[in-house]
């Protein structure tokens, strides 16, 4: 199987509460879902059709065998899934606190965790090779030997060995609590950079990477390393993306907000499905857009992941230009 999209990394047991707007102390009933951002980004891409696989771990328990028959629910290719018996499957709960309040407690991820304990030597390089688009995120690199695995798959996909239409993208989701500093974090992601050829990230993340300054100041320092699409999530302002040759900006897509977690995965999968559509960047972005409002607006991450047409009707909706072949796409 060749994949039109193949993310690595983390993977989880999202436990969400039924309670909206109390702490967690407060929550009397949770409901179990498939999480981890680029688990959750394969999801949002199988909705829009897309052939899409995920390399990560589980845990040997009833847990990882839950996350295997999630991803096969989602029409997520599993075969690059496998089980560690040292560690328990990773599970997140989270308070969901509308607006703007969703603390996550990571529980079974220190010292490790499973998806972790990604080797390089398992690694199948053909089909990180062949993948129309490969998606990783800086959590991947915080600790040997996922670390390790993630620097010889990039290294896999040299920048200037892509065929046409394939990118790498790189998900600076930094996540403080799994690094020892910003300056570890930087000097990792360093080791990859040179071959990604897009990068998303919001305006704390991108720092870390590339040090602060204006969005445009990150996204030119983003391009100035070889990148070729530079994404700089700007909050209430929307997001904007650049490239050598153009500067986008998508306005924010206004919902009412119930649970922000899944809102970036959404993103992610459907700004995949429009480049591997050919879509004008503005389009791309547009679109992502949507999806992730859509995501923000529902309880749950991936079973919340949005349809085309629940995309293109919010973008119709709010009087924005619907892509067109929006279903159909491109194969690669």
């Amino acid at each position: 199987m060749t994949h039109e999209l193949l993310t690595m990394g983390r993977i989880s047991v999202d436990i969400y509460p039924n309670d909206i707007g109390v702490d967690l102390e407060d929550v009397t009933s949770f409901g179990k879902y498939l999480g981890g951002s680029p688990s959750n980004v394969a999801v949002a891409a199988a909705r829009h059709g897309r052939r899409a696989g995920v390399i990560t771990r589980t845990g040997d328990d009833a847990f990882g065998t839950y996350l295997r028959r999630e991803l096969r629910k989602f029409n997520v290719d599993d075969a690059l899934v496998s089980s560690v018996t040292e560690y328990p499957t990773a599970v997140t709960f989270c308070a969901i606190k509308p607006p703007e309040d969703f603390p996550l407690y990571f529980y079974g991820r220190f010292p490790t965790a499973p998806d972790l304990q990604i080797k390089a030597v398992e690694l199948d390089l053909d089909a990180v090779r062949d993948a129309g688009i490969f998606w990783t995120t800086v959590t991947g690199l915080c600790q040997e030997p996922s670390r390790e695995a993630h620097i010889q798959a990039h290294q896999a996909r040299k920048r200037e060995e892509l065929k046409p239409g394939q990118h790498t993208i790189l998900d600076l989701d930094y996540r403080p609590m799994f690094w020892a500093s910003e300056e570890e974090a930087r000097e990792q992601v360093a080791r990859i950079l040179p071959h990604v050829t897009v990068a998303i990230g919001n305006d704390k993340e991108c720092s870390v990477v590339v040090g602060e300054g204006t969005p445009d100041e990150q996204a030119d320092r983003l391009l100035a390393a070889g990148v070729e699409i530079a994404v700089v999530k700007l909050g209430p302002e929307g997001v904007m993306a650049k490239t050598c040759s153009e500067r986008v900006v998508s306005a924010p897509v206004p919902v009412e907000t119930v649970n922000g977690l899944g809102a970036g995965d959404s993103f992610g999968g459907a700004f995949c499905h429009g480049l591997l559509s050919g879509w004008p960047l503005a389009q791309v972005l547009d679109y992502a857009n949507a999806a992730g409002a859509i995501v923000a607006s529902r309880l749950s991450c991936a079973d919340a992941m949005p349809t085309p047409d629940e995309v293109t009707s919010l973008l119709a909706e709010r009087g924005r230009a619907v892509p067109q072949l929006a279903e159909e796409g491109t194969t690669l």
